[in-house]
């Protein structure tokens, strides 16, 4: 007689979201919308909760990051996110808007059509509020060199490639490493560790496609690894999520390519 153990999967009580303060409506407002932010802190033991905040439109610029910038100076200073360049180049502030990984200087509040949920990039561990920890993340680009190496002689000027060897790295080189393609993952949710993720193979890519480079097989061999490039099964989250309208698995699809090709 075969007996049946159901497990229950649970997050952690510390872990379950709350729903937290609702700040009023501001005085005289008449074009609100409402914005759901995620917050948490690890100055106190509190769980995570939803923050909801009336945004008066009419004095707020028209992307969510104009939002949350008039939620940090009209409503409450306490709420804690990342940016600066504000035109989709730097990828700071790179968040989950409406169950997509973006960036909220390039996301219009009137793309999303009910309240505008907003969460910290998912599967990271979380700094404080909109923040997260991308320590892990930085370190796996560190280690794919991303750098031009070239054993010969430096030139008087540039290393030249023809313009047909230059095209080879267009939507590679304007990567911005805001690590929504990485965060969007599930091979890189379940394999962290060892897994590289969309956004650094793609970074790894655009030195193997560059004809200046010289250390192609040395990278080649660094990624001949069951986890740190094979995990990728062509789910194509991070294609669908780039905010710069780029490619990586496309990008992976090329390293595994190479590989075999070096095999013979």
């Amino acid at each position: 007689m075969w007996s049946v153990r159901v497990v229950e999967f649970a997050l952690p009580k510390n872990s379950r979201i709350k729903p937290g303060k609702f700040w009023p409506r501001p005085e005289g407002a008449t074009n609100l919308r409402t914005f759901k932010v995620y917050r948490w802190s690890p100055d106190d033991d509190e769980n995570p909760r939803v923050d909801t905040y009336q945004v008066d439109m009419d004095k707020c610029g028209p992307m969510v990051l104009d939002a949350l910038i008039y939620i940090k100076n009209e409503i409450d200073s306490t709420l804690t996110f990342r940016r600066s360049c504000r035109e989709g180049v730097c990828g700071s502030c790179a968040m989950n808007i409406d169950g997509t990984n973006t960036l909220a200087c390039t996301k219009a509040s009137d793309d999303v059509k009910a309240d505008v949920k907003i969460y910290p990039l998912p599967h990271m561990p979380v700094v404080k509020d909109l923040v997260p920890d991308l320590s892990q993340a930085y370190a796996q680009y560190a280690s794919v060199k991303p750098w031009l190496t070239n054993s010969a002689p430096a030139p008087e000027r540039e290393r030249l490639q023809s313009n047909e060897d230059r095209a080879k790295l267009d939507g590679l080189y304007e990567c911005i490493l805001c690590f929504c393609c990485t965060t969007s993952c599930p091979s890189y949710w379940w394999n962290s560790d060892r897994y590289l993720g969309p956004a650094v193979l793609l970074q790894s890519y655009r030195f193997l496609a560059d004809s200046r480079d010289d250390a192609k097989g040395e990278r080649l061999d660094e990624l001949e690894d069951p986890f740190r490039l094979y995990r990728c099964h062509t789910i194509m989250n991070c294609t669908k999520t780039c905010p710069k309208g780029l490619n990586p698995a496309r990008a992976i699809g090329e390293i595994k390519q190479m590989l075999v090709e070096r095999r013979g």
